[in-house]
């Protein structure tokens, strides 16, 4: 009798935790991401940031007071007034107009660099975690190899044979951040496909293209996604850098690294020349980075918890 009642009790409670289950709401997955993406302060910055410079380069036309390369040769270096709110640079343009329209650049070579990286590293890295034995120990050696060489070195050769301009920095970049990419995708993948789905798929005659498209593309896409996010700060500090150097955006395009660099001989008596520009490199790069940490911790399984 003990054993009888026992059994219809666990039973019982069986049959109301799937009850329970059918009748909890489904849980919302864009909710859940937004409360654990904004959960941190430091992260809601960082967003609003990249927000209003985003907005900033979409309507720098309607933003900025002068054009970006309109020159008064009559009112050079000129202090902070009413009129220019940052002041001149030795050419007589406006200082918060270069910058308005500077934003658009970094951008640009900021998303530009990371698709182009991340697509050959997502690619190199497939194929390497794929095969076995010698393929994948040429890719891997390969890979660092290029990693131990110092990415500025890299970057100036390949800027230098491209020359100077915005394809120059956006391939001089790219072609040196690749190789984190196929660590990440190589990781991954080896790490995939020992799971049972996988094996299941084989098992099923399933070609390695479909298992690639169907289960393993998919599951690399969140870690995907979190990487390109902090590359994109990493990929407007090596454009600055170049441009600092001579080897990035010609002029007169506005870019801030090159901005950087014309204000570099004023730093004793104008020093905004170049504070204001490197303010801005600064900002650009701690939002994209405190996205990016916030999206890392959206995407962990282990830190979302659950919300109806």
């Amino acid at each position: 009798m003990d054993i009888y009642e026992t059994t219809v009790t666990e039973n019982t409670e069986e049959e109301f935790v799937v009850l329970e289950e059918e009748l909890l709401p489904p849980v919302n997955e864009f909710k859940r991401f937004c409360r654990v993406f904004f959960r941190r302060k430091v992260v809601s910055v960082g967003f609003a940031l990249v927000v209003i410079v985003l907005l900033t380069a979409a309507f720098a036309d309607l933003i900025a007071p002068y054009e970006a390369n309109e020159q008064n040769l009559y009112n050079v270096l000129a202090e902070p007034s009413a009129e220019h709110l940052l002041g001149t640079d030795s050419l007589g343009r406006d200082l918060l107009s270069r910058i308005i329209y500077g934003s658009r650049i970094a951008l640009l070579v900021g998303v530009c660099t990371v698709l182009i990286s991340a697509s050959i590293g997502t690619l190199i890295g497939l194929i390497a975690g794929f095969s076995e034995g010698p393929v994948q120990n040429i890719i891997m050696r390969a890979t660092d190899a290029i990693i131990a060489i110092p990415g500025l070195i890299l970057q100036l050769l390949i800027a230098n044979i491209l020359k100077s301009g915005v394809f120059g920095v956006v391939f001089a970049v790219g072609l040196t951040l690749f190789p984190g990419y196929i660590r990440l995708i190589n990781g991954q993948v080896l790490s995939l496909k020992q799971n049972d789905y996988i094996l299941a798929s084989r098992s099923m005659g399933d070609t390695r293209r479909h298992i690639v498209a169907r289960h393993i593309l998919p599951n690399c896409i969140s870690p995907l996604i979190v990487m390109m996010t902090m590359m994109m700060g990493a990929s407007i500090m090596a454009e600055a850098g170049l441009s600092f150097l001579g080897l990035g955006i010609t002029p007169p395009t506005p870019a801030w690294g090159g901005m950087c660099r014309d204000g570099y001989q004023y730093l004793m008596s104008r020093p905004l020349l170049s504070i204001a520009p490197g303010a801005a490199i600064m900002v650009l790069v701690f939002a994209f980075n405190m996205v990016g940490d916030g999206i890392r911790d959206a995407l962990d399984p282990k830190l979302r918890g659950s919300i109806s």
